[in-house]
Formats: structure tokens, C-alpha cells, sequence
């Protein structure tokens, strides 16, 4: 029997107003093919009835989709608790009074450094600004409010800053993703990946702030895979408690997980999400155990980590099914050590604009 999925991530659009470097999405430009509002809340009714329990509206820019109202209003209909992430850009005090009147119970808003220009500059847009006035909106109008930075060599330093940026602010949570390499940020990620002396010290301040702010501030800091001999449980295992409907339909056990090429993804417009989630090739391809290799497959932490990440298994050795190189027992670790060590001195004097200087900044479709 399979477990429930308890999150559905409705990425409605992979249109957005910024360009990060690290981004996740792939560059397409299929905007064309978005799902319709009548897909979209077929998706939600099928999410709830198969358990699902709470949906994170997502992108892209999910604020670009005219109809997020009715998929708010929806999602509530059907009994999901919902989760708006953006990157507020379009998040003005009306349009946030019209979720909240549709029935939005959460928001999280995306900051890319507690810096106007720097914030500015990694996203590759004006939109720092924009995004403290939507924050105030969020907190008069009674949202609980997440702020997630996702850090890199460019903007770890003003950790500190940042943390004070979250209490100016009122959030209650703050999540301290450290880029994780797919998408753009693979591309980018010599350039990106911070120094072991830079995550070190995030790490102490961090703890520092855990404690000083307990009670107030719930502080989340996701340590970079390729400073780790042990691999994370990536999404606590393949299609066992989160599912993703991309832009166009098509469904993924995580949201990365189109960079395995050699799957083929089903789409809700052919098939139902329960159908996909218990029967589909995919879902079942990397499910519990018995699909590992060695030395996955005799490890003691075989249900605990599940061999690690497929995605970075794929990208990292061209093949999903082998052990992810993060880990110490992988036949590929010492090929991510030596990546490593080649840019060890990465954050040790450069500036924020000689970091962002030798990125590639993600090109967004339009409609």
C-alpha cells in the first residue's frame, strides 16, 4: 500500500518578473501550454481526495495567473490549506485583501539579501522594494509569513543582516536554503557554491539566532548537499509524501525531477492524479528499496536516506539509479570531493559583484 501524498506544489506558471541565477525552473517558454482553471481545480479536487493536505501555489510567479483567486478559493472548497510562494512582485494590498478574502492561509516571500542594490542585482530585476511594501501587506492583513533566502557565495556574508531583516519585518519563519545545484544553479554553481569557512560560520550565526529568538522566530538552515558525506532523504523518499504538477501538467515526484531524462512524466490532462501517484511507471521507478544498487541496497541507512537524491545522482553521474555522489559509500564521491576542492578558496575576498559577474542569470518566458 502506498502512503498518502501530504503536498501537492501547483507550480501554475513558469513565467516570473526576476531572473536568479539559481533558479530550479527549466528554460522553457511553453507558456502557451499552461493548464486551464478547469485543470487546475480537477488537480485540486483529486489532491484532496487522495489526502493530500496542504498545496503551495508556485512557480514561476504564480501572482501571474489572473485566475490564483479561484484556484485559492478552490483549494479551500476542497478542504487544502494553502500556501502562496512568491516572489511578491504583482503582490499589491488589493490583490493580497482578494486571496485573503478567497481563503489564502499562508504566504512566503522570497528575498534575495537584506540590501536594496545586492538584493537587486542576484535578482536580476527591481524588485527589493516591492517586495518589503507586499510584506507589510501580508502582516496587516493577518498572514502567518515565511521568508526564504536562498543563499550562495554572493550573499551568505550578510547572514547577520538578513536575520535582522526577518525581525524588521515580522516574520514568524525564515528559511536559510542554501542552493541546492539543479537547474540554473548547476550551471552557475562553481561560481555559487559557497566556501566550508563561509557555511561554518552561517551555521554558528545561525545558532546564535536559534537561541537568542526562540519562541519568536522559527529559523530553518538547509546545509549545501556537497559539504556532506551523507546524503539528505531527499523529499523523505521518492513518492512517498510529495508530488509536484508542473506548468503543463505533468507530474513529478519533486519538483527537479525533470532532470532525469529517461522518465517519462504523466500528465493530468490524460491521466488522474490517482492513477499517477499508485500506477505510473514513474512514481514507482525509485519507490522504497528494491530499486538500489550497491552499496545502497546492503546499507544499514537504506530506509532512512533512501540512497539520497535522484536528481543529483542524475546530473552528477548520468545516471538516476546510481548511489548519490554526496554520499561517502558512493563509487562518484571522490569525483563531488575533488570538484570541492578545486574552488576550496571560492568566498575568500571576492566581492558580491566579481560572484555575480561570472553567473549566467536565468531568461524567462513571457506571454
Amino acid at each position: 500500500m502506498h502512503p498518502r501524498p501530504y503536498l501537492l506544489l501547483a507550480e501554475l506558471t513558469y513565467r516570473c518578473p526576476l531572473h536568479c541565477p539559481y533558479c530550479s525552473n527549466p528554460p522553457v517558454s511553453r507558456t502557451a501550454e499552461e493548464l486551464s482553471t478547469a485543470d487546475w481545480r480537477r488537480v485540486l479536487r483529486e489532491a484532496a481526495q487522495l489526502g493530500t493536505l496542504h498545496v503551495g501555489f508556485s512557480g514561476g510567479e504564480p501572482l501571474n495567473r489572473p485566475d490564483l483567486e479561484d484556484l485559492v478559493k478552490a483549494a479551500r472548497t476542497a478542504g487544502l490549506y494553502s500556501n502562496l510562494i512568491t516572489s511578491a512582485v504583482g503582490l499589491s494590498r488589493s490583490r493580497a485583501e482578494a486571496l485573503k478574502a478567497a481563503g489564502l492561509d499562508a504566504v512566503q516571500i522570497s528575498f534575495q539579501s537584506d540590501l536594496p542594490g545586492l538584493a537587486d542585482q542576484i535578482a536580476g530585476a527591481r524588485a527589493h522594494a516591492k517586495k518589503l511594501e507586499a510584506a507589510r501587506h501580508v502582516r496587516e492583513l493577518g498572514f502567518p509569513l515565511t521568508m526564504n533566502v536562498v543563499l550562495h557565495r554572493a550573499n551568505i556574508d550578510r547572514l547577520p543582516h538578513i536575520l535582522a531583516l526577518a525581525e524588521e519585518i515580522g516574520a514568524d519563519r525564515i528559511e536559510l536554503a542554501n542552493t541546492q545545484f539543479y537547474g540554473w544553479a548547476f550551471r552557475n554553481r562553481a561560481a555559487l557554491l559557497p566556501s566550508r569557512r563561509q557555511i561554518d560560520e552561517a551555521l554558528r550565526i545561525t545558532e546564535a539566532a536559534r537561541q537568542r529568538l526562540i519562541g519568536k522566530l522559527e529559523i530553518l538552515f538547509v546545509v549545501p548537499d556537497y559539504y556532506s558525506d551523507r546524503p539528505k532523504p531527499c523529499m523523505h523518499g521518492w513518492a512517498s509524501r510529495y508530488l509536484t504538477v508542473n506548468p503543463m501538467g505533468d507530474v513529478l515526484p519533486c519538483p527537479t525531477a525533470s532532470e532525469i531524462r529517461d522518465l517519462r512524466f504523466d500528465n493530468v490532462q490524460s491521466k488522474s492524479l490517482s492513477w499517477i501517484w499508485h500506477e505510473s511507471d514513474a512514481f514507482n521507478h525509485f519507490r522504497g528499496t528494491e530499486w538500489m544498487p550497491e552499496p545502497c541496497r546492503s546499507c544499514e541507512f537504506r530506509e532512512v536516506d533512501f540512497g539520497g537524491c535522484r536528481c543529483q545522482a542524475a546530473l552528477l553521474t548520468g545516471d538516476a539509479r546510481n548511489t548519490d555522489p554526496v554520499c561517502g559509500l558512493s563509487p562518484e564521491h571522490q569525483r563531488l570531493s575533488a570538484f570541492v576542492e578545486s574552488i576550496r578558496n571560492n568566498g575568500t575576498g571576492e566581492s558580491a559583484d566579481q560572484v555575480l559577474e561570472n553567473v549566467a542569470f536565468r531568461q524567462n518566458p513571457a506571454r
